[in-house]
């Protein structure tokens, strides 16, 4: 057509009006590059084409307070009203039957007994005076670092589901988790180790297991790494007794040049793509992992801070302590687990709560706590952000006659922020008189992800992957950041 118009005299092969008509779309697509600009798109975009490494690092969406979280786990949901949520009315009211109106609250056909008051003492922590009970003794010694989440609630009553909403945004398998979200935004600042780092119990994992710190839908590379609790966190980081680094290394690049001749043959293999970035990572850290994870490098007054070496706090100690040490290398995302497998063995405390957390609680209170002062005296706590909780709550009742256990509450339950960006000794919503259910501003799981993504620099609407047709993000358009925690 145009060179028909040439022949007939338009020398652009357009008429005027059709000039005209394309150099006002030329204005418009100037605009829209200039707010695509504004945004970060370009530099989002570029730095993902320009690099082939996947965990290269890469600028967040606006300057960020955080650059690394500490995701404390506590599997199988701590009670709130004997924690971090004291409820009076509950001593008030101690023995009386459930309300009518609160029947429809009791979760898996469980027996219900009597509303029951917190089982040790609430006192006022630091200059703020928040409360925190007598299971945290040391913890509550930071009562002025910490921004306590009083009205968090989630959608499932279910160990599994709830463990995998609180990691991944949904109580359902298949999605990425917060970790690989965070490293598939950030990438990492150590390309010598892993991103995002999980740290599991040695009596068990969480029991919906892998796809808590899954990538999900995206490439393997974002996967969370375990580290063992105990004895060497990384198997086989010594290389090869017959082989040398060199020899490793030629060895290596062979097996890369034949799988990168196999991807170019078959564009748009995630599943090798991270299989090739894996080899290279563990080959670096074989070299850096070592060091990082060697606790004999600290001090012995720091070891005996974190209880490393003392009964029953040696090994989460031991994973604070490498968490610190993760995050002071430039790991992104670190979890570390309290509690594995299943009922009492994890925060369950269907049998006593009192026997249960006063367990659980004297395994993770001095860990906690030094880690807190330990990122303080190093001015990490500045740029690292801590967070404390599990996957639900607990009932303030009790579950039968005499029975000193609490059912599951996903209703309403306490978890705590600490660290970059956060106002310290604040306590933020509240569930009602009785301890059941959010009452004053509610923070969903998906405004718990929203606001650790904020601190991390990454707007949660603009975090998307393409799959399967959607723009997939880990709130999934829904969430807000909890302003009322932040600096």
């Amino acid at each position: 057509m145009s060179i028909r118009r040439q022949q007939r005299g338009y020398p652009c092969g357009l008429t005027r009006r059709e000039f005209v008509w394309e150099m006002g779309g030329g204005f418009t697509g100037v605009a829209l590059a200039s707010l695509l600009a504004g945004s970060g798109f370009f530099t989002r975009h570029a730095g993902a084409a320009v690099s082939s490494d996947p965990l290269a690092s890469k600028p967040g969406h606006f300057p960020a307070k955080a650059k690394a979280c500490i995701f404390l786990m506590m599997n199988g949901g701590p009670s709130q009203v004997d924690t971090f949520d004291y409820k009076p009315e509950l001593r008030k009211h101690a023995g009386k039957a459930l309300p009518p109106d609160k029947n429809y609250i009791n979760s898996g056909g469980r027996r219900v007994g009597f509303l029951t008051p917190n089982w040790r003492e609430f006192r006022a922590g630091g200059q703020s005076g928040l409360l925190i009970s007598d299971y945290f003794p040391r913890v509550r010694e930071h009562a002025d670092k910490l921004a306590v989440i009083r009205s968090c609630h989630a959608d499932s009553h279910a160990h599994g589901s709830a463990l995998v909403q609180m990691n991944t945004g949904m109580p359902l398998i298949g999605r990425p988790s917060l970790g690989a979200w965070v490293a598939y935004g950030l990438g990492s600042e150590n390309d010598s180790l892993p991103a995002h780092v999980v740290m599991l119990d040695k009596r068990g994992g969480p029991i919906s297991g892998q796809p808590n710190w899954s990538s999900g839908f995206m490439p393997a590379t974002y996967q969370g790494t375990l580290f063992r609790p105990t004895g060497s966190p990384v198997l086989d980081l010594e290389g090869p007794g017959h082989l040398d680094r060199e020899a490793q290394r030629n060895q290596l690049d062979f097996l890369g040049e034949l799988n990168a001749g196999h991807l170019r043959d078959r564009p748009g293999g995630s599943e090798l793509a991270a299989r090739i970035q894996a080899y290279e990572l563990a080959y670096r850290m074989q070299a850096e992992a070592p060091e990082a994870v060697a606790l004999d490098e600290e001090s012995e007054q720091t070891k005996e801070a974190y209880g490393v070496g003392k009964v029953p706090t040696d090994e989460f100690g031991r994973n604070c302590l490498v968490a610190r040490r993760l995050v002071e290398r430039g790991v992104r995302f670190v979890q570390l687990y309290s509690g594995g497998g299943h009922l009492e063995e994890t925060w369950d405390a269907h049998e006593s709560i009192e026997k249960n957390h006063g367990r659980h609680g004297a395994e993770i209170d001095q860990p906690v706590a030094a880690l807190l002062s330990d990122l303080e005296q190093r001015g990490l706590l500045d740029e690292t952000l801590v967070v404390w909780g599990g996957e639900f709550g607990r009932m303030p009742f009790s579950e039968g006659k005499n029975a000193p256990g609490r059912n599951h509450n996903p209703y309403g339950f306490s978890m705590w922020m600490a660290g970059a960006g956060i106002k310290g000794g604040t306590a933020y919503g509240e569930t009602d008189e009785l301890g059941f259910e959010a009452a004053v501003d509610p923070v969903h799981v998906h405004d718990i992800h929203a606001t650790i993504l904020h601190l991390m620099g990454i707007d949660h609407e603009l975090l998307t992957y393409f799959h399967q047709g959607r723009k997939e993000s880990l709130t999934d358009v829904h969430g807000k950041v909890i302003n009322g925690v932040l600096a």
